[in-house]
């Protein structure tokens, strides 16, 4: 199934990993309110019932016998820009809503009180059942928490929420090494020629690899070349070291990568993949090694400031994370 772009040029916010929390649900009767941003695909369980009824993969209240709906509010890990949604009915047939829609608002609280400014992000919007819903929508200001609301009840099975987090960086942050590609620094995925097991945004999560699945991984290559992606920094930042980890790769690891990198002024990402093939080497070609982390330091060519990376491996295969560590540019 295609998807919209922005699924694949931001990274999902509404991600336990990256801190997103699940805080609020005016009902959760049927399946319980947390659920509804498992990083796992819905699944239906023939025959599986608890003691409110038939369970069900996601977040579902019961059936409202009054005037009103029910909503579920979501913590975000720290602000976010936001650039689009996925609401996700899967398995959901006789009982997903007829409808809704999305408001976001800033508060430091786990659950925004009374006073908080709620703004539409998303009018209310018609829904199927067992379907994904994407939705582009682009919030103007960072935002920390999301409110979904269903019109008027019944189940949703996930929602994803892409952006890019917001850092409000202060002075003392550009005298320290950070990874600057990271997800919580800001940085994205821009493209990959090939995403066919793992998505190119697993690189840039915290900690290491769950398993083979949490990746970029490539399909079998059977033809010449290699296979390569691109990356934003979160902040033009100069490369001083690269961290490259192979967890859970033990078959299918590249033989080998290397980097380029450019300070990008001007053009888009759809642009970037052509110019790319002409940027600056920082990291010469490496050999990588199965389930393994591999630093390199010596290697890395410092050339000053840049904003995009990109990523060649050989000639195919997965890593798992990637970390381009330096500092920021005060440009």
């Amino acid at each position: 199934m295609s998807t919209p772009d922005f699924t694949r040029r931001f990274i999902n916010l509404a991600s336990p990993r990256l801190g997103a929390v699940v805080t609020a649900a005016t009902d959760d009767f049927f399946a319980d309110k947390a659920r509804l941003i498992d990083p796992a695909d819905p699944v239906f369980i023939v025959g599986k019932y608890d003691d409110n009824g038939k369970w069900m993969d996601g977040w579902e209240s019961r059936r409202k016998r009054t005037t009103g709906h029910d909503h579920c509010i979501i913590k975000l890990g720290q602000p976010g820009i936001i650039e689009g949604f996925n609401i996700d009915t899967s398995h959901f047939t006789g009982n997903f809503p007829p409808a809704a829609s999305i408001d976001v608002c800033s508060s430091d609280a786990d659950v925004p009180g009374s006073d908080a400014d709620w703004q539409e992000l998303v009018a209310p919007t018609d829904l199927n059942g067992d379907s994904h819903h994407y939705i582009e929508a682009r919030s103007e200001k960072p935002c920390t928490h999301l409110r979904l609301n269903i019109l008027p009840d019944g189940g949703i099975a996930r929602l994803r929420v892409y952006g890019s987090f917001y850092k409000n960086w202060q002075p003392a942050d550009y005298e320290n090494e950070i990874d600057l590609v990271a997800a919580e620094n800001g940085g994205r995925p821009i493209v990959a020629n090939n995403e066919h097991f793992g998505i190119l945004a697993n690189i840039m999560a915290p900690g290491r690899g769950i398993n083979m699945g949490d990746g970029w991984e490539t399909r079998r290559r059977r033809e010449p070349g290699n296979d390569w992606a691109i990356v934003a920094l979160g902040h033009k930042g100069s490369v001083e070291g690269v961290v490259v980890d192979t967890a859970h790769f033990k078959g299918n690891f590249p033989s080998a990568i290397s980097l380029q990198a450019a300070c990008v002024e001007t053009g888009t990402d759809t642009s970037l993949p052509v110019q790319s093939q002409f940027w600056q080497e920082i990291l010469p070609k490496q050999p990588l090694t199965a389930d393994a982390i591999h630093e390199f330091r010596e290697a890395v060519d410092v050339i000053g400031p840049v904003t995009h990376v990109r990523v060649n491996i050989y000639p195919d295969g997965g890593i798992s994370r990637l970390r381009l560590l330096g500092k920021l540019s005060a440009e």
